[in-house]
């Protein structure tokens, strides 16, 4: 029995003051917010964590996850040649509880953008689902299954609350 790969990520809509969202500018998708792959024998929460703070410089905790979702495309990285397997991401609300902005290797900008300006700025399909998700949080976690041909496109293939 071949075993099958997925990539599990945790992806951070972090809170700041005056009712703001962080938002990092990644080399390659734009602006989104903070989050990656959990790496070897590291826990969701402390994957998130670390994200923030490398990708931002922003230290933050955990308040309550929101999402659940399955990218169930198989797609090429960047180089246009590796194979990208299915990913499972769970979204969590998260609060700012110190740092300083500051950008990293992944990022070229960061920047607290207020709650409601966020979609204006985000251009990833995939993200912009994911964030409408938290603006429609209603405290049942939300399921999501889409596909990603390319970064550009997203195909909802199921959407319920669990």
């Amino acid at each position: 029995m071949a075993f099958p790969t997925h990539i599990v990520s945790a992806g951070g809509i972090v809170e700041g003051g005056n009712g703001n969202i962080l938002l990092v500018k990644a080399h390659d998708d734009g602006w989104v917010f903070p989050g990656g792959i959990t790496e070897v024998g590291e826990n969701l929460i402390d994957g998130v964590i670390r994200e923030i703070k490398e990708e931002s410089g922003i230290d933050a905790t955990v308040s309550h996850l929101i999402s659940v979702i399955s990218n169930t495309a198989v797609h090429k990285w960047y180089d246009g040649v590796t194979d990208v397997p299915t990913k499972v991401m769970f979204d969590f609300v998260c609060k700012a509880v110190g740092g300083e902005l500051t950008t990293s290797d992944e990022t070229s900008e960061c920047r607290w953008v207020p709650k409601d300006s966020v979609l204006d700025l985000i251009a990833l399909p995939a993200i912009r689902l994911r964030y409408e998700a938290y603006l429609n949080f209603n405290g049942s976690v939300n399921y999501m299954e889409y596909v990603t041909a390319t970064t550009k496109e997203c195909m909802v293939k199921l959407q319920r609350r669990i």
